[in-house]
């Protein structure tokens, strides 16, 4: 689900930005708590449809006051300290010319959540109650979950930009990945091969393709068929439909690009399709990148001698356990 996948990712900013700020704090570095303000101006005008301004702009080092929106009369302190302490201090500066707003606090990067049953001195009696008005990531994240798909969408391509990171594609698991993850455990060296056999005229079908550069890696690898053949067998004990997901698998990634590629340039973007989806799996196993690319030879090969990929002109058609 989208929704899913931005509260993750805006909950993994946002955590992460709290935990970056209270370490350099410790070490007196405090760059991010300054553009945190920023940040958080634009985040919360999007997240409550406020219009804040950043007060420092106009009015440095303005005494309690960080971010102010004077069309609904809120005030904010923006700071990386969460103590009764802290926002007592700034409740009790001079704000007499704020009278009628609204004040609130955000932490930006403790959990402030022991600060919201408490009392607090208040002289210039601005509106201000703490179970509401004090913030900090778990509860601007539960703010946020709570909107709808839209707002959450442009809230999250925003934290997006801000911090120049894309997202992180979602991992699933794939049969390619699981037949690699055997194909890796198996020793490959031809003096272990039985001897050369092929279906048909292989030569024949590279002739029809215009494969030259490719022939020989088909040369290379055609002549462990009948090994893969025997380890589909197995791989197949383990449900319905596995060896034939895999070849329906490297048989779409051939559809996908055969508009716009052909002979040997559309065989290596097949392999080079096959090992990125291998890559991004989250079942496979790393296995060195030469390994990998040996197994996926092996795997494209056996493809192409199935009838699977490319034009075969005599219409063959192999069953994945002939």
């Amino acid at each position: 689900m989208n929704r899913q996948t931005y509260c993750n990712y805006v909950e993994q900013q946002l955590s992460q930005l709290a935990y970056r700020i209270e370490v350099r704090s410790k070490l007196n570095i405090l760059d991010l708590n300054i553009h945190s303000e920023n940040f958080y101006t634009h985040l919360f005008n999007k997240l409550f449809k406020w219009d804040l301004s950043n007060l420092n702009l106009t009015a440095p080092n303005a005494e309690a006051i960080d971010l102010i929106d004077n069309l609904q009369k809120i005030l904010i302190q923006v700071s990386s300290t969460a103590s009764k302490t802290k926002v007592e201090s700034a409740l009790e500066k001079d704000l007499k010319k704020y009278t009628g707003y609204s004040f609130k606090f955000i932490s930006i990067s403790k959990d402030a959540g022991g600060l919201r049953d408490k009392v607090y001195k208040n002289p210039n009696q601005l509106n201000f109650d703490p179970k509401t008005d004090i913030y900090d990531v778990p509860s601007i994240l539960r703010t946020y979950t709570s909107l709808d798909i839209e707002s959450q969408k442009e809230i999250f391509n925003h934290i997006k930009l801000e911090f120049q990171s894309e997202i992180e594609p979602i991992k699933t698991e794939t049969n390619l990945a699981n037949i690699i993850n055997i194909l890796g455990q198996h020793s490959w060296d031809e003096d272990d091969t039985d001897i050369e056999v092929t279906p048909y005229d292989i030569e024949k079908k590279i002739d029809h393709n215009d494969l030259s550069d490719t022939k020989d890696i088909i040369d290379d690898y055609k002549i462990h068929y009948h090994r893969l053949n025997a380890i589909y067998k197995t791989f197949d004990l383990q449900g319905k439909n596995k060896s034939l997901s895999v070849l329906g698998a490297i048989r779409g990634i051939y559809i996908k690009n055969k508009g716009a590629l052909q002979g040997d340039e559309l065989f290596f973007e097949i392999i080079s399709c096959v090992e990125k989806t291998i890559q991004n799996s989250a079942n496979y196993t790393t296995i060195p990148q030469d390994e990998l690319s040996l197994c996926v030879n092996i795997l494209v090969v056996d493809t192409f001698i199935r009838c699977k990929i490319f034009k075969n002109p005599e219409r063959y058609k192999l069953n994945v356990t002939s």
